[in-house]
């Protein structure tokens, strides 16, 4: 079994700055893919950043220039720096992993969200 826990989240002022990590555990050979996801109320979940298992990364546009997404392979761990914060920012983000599994198989395994509110 393969378990994801984010931490990280909470309340900051626009302009201000948040780090989230995201740690898979478990029965883990490798991880894949990470990717960072939010949701707002009344939206669906967007993608907001992911990172490949050789570094490739991408956002989407409304972060980039403020969010950076990086990993460290040897804690199974992916942060996301959110830098410049906006109001709009604010939501329940979702970290996701795309294990290789010791057994073989293949997961793609959510955390359980961490809240960021963007208010003054």
């Amino acid at each position: 079994q393969v378990q994801v826990v984010e931490s990280g989240g909470g309340l900051v002022q626009p302009g201000g700055s948040l780090r989230l990590s995201c740690t898979g555990s478990g029965s883990i050979a490798s991880i894949q893919a990470m990717a960072w996801y939010r949701q707002s109320p009344g939206k669906q979940r967007e993608l907001v950043a992911g990172i490949s298992s050789s570094g490739t990364t991408n956002y989407t546009d409304a972060v980039k220039g403020r969010f950076t997404i990086s990993r460290d392979n040897y804690k199974n761990t992916v942060y996301l720096q959110m830098n410049s914060l906006k109001t709009e920012d604010t939501a329940v983000y979702y970290c996701a992993l795309y294990i290789l599994c010791t057994s073989g198989g293949l997961t793609y395994t959510w955390g359980q969200g961490t809240q960021v509110t963007i208010s003054s």
